[in-house]
């Protein structure tokens, strides 16, 4: 509750719904002009933004937010590159992602000097979607670094 929380690539709401309905802020990210207005609708007079914008020009608040999203996956290491800036003040992503971009993403905050890191890095079975991903695909959880927050 209250927290302020970015949906990137919002589709139809799936994800915002359950985040408006625990509570948070939602700032919306969603490209196509159709499922933007159908998201404005469906959410008008609630606790959310829908930004109509490529989420790889992501501007990022400037307090404290969380990220729950299933991203686009074209341009996904844009936005965790985006994400992880020094400057970012994420709290929190839990993003679904491409599995090579989490195996990555997770050996990379390891191994740079970095104020996040990855704490939880989990396969999805591909039969968790509709329609199913042609490739493998994992959770990743991006927090800022214990005693680094």
């Amino acid at each position: 509750p209250n927290d302020l929380v970015l949906d990137l690539g919002a589709g139809d709401g799936a994800i915002t719904r359950h985040l408006v309905g625990a509570g948070a802020t939602v700032i919306a990210f969603e490209l196509n002009p159709q499922r933007a207005a159908t998201l404005r609708r469906r959410f008008d007079g609630r606790d959310v933004k829908v930004v109509s914008a490529d989420v790889r020009d992501l501007r990022l608040p400037r307090r404290g937010f969380r990220v729950v999203a299933n991203p686009p996956f074209a341009g996904v290491s844009a936005v965790l590159k985006r994400l992880t800036h020094p400057s970012s003040r994420l709290e929190r992503a839990d993003l679904i992602v491409p599995r090579s971009v989490a195996d990555a993403w997770s050996v990379r905050l390891a191994r740079r000097v970095s104020r996040f890191e990855v704490t939880d890095h989990r396969p999805v079975a591909r039969a968790a979607f509709t329609p199913r991903p042609r490739i493998d695909v994992a959770t990743v959880v991006i927090e800022p670094r214990r005693g680094r927050r």
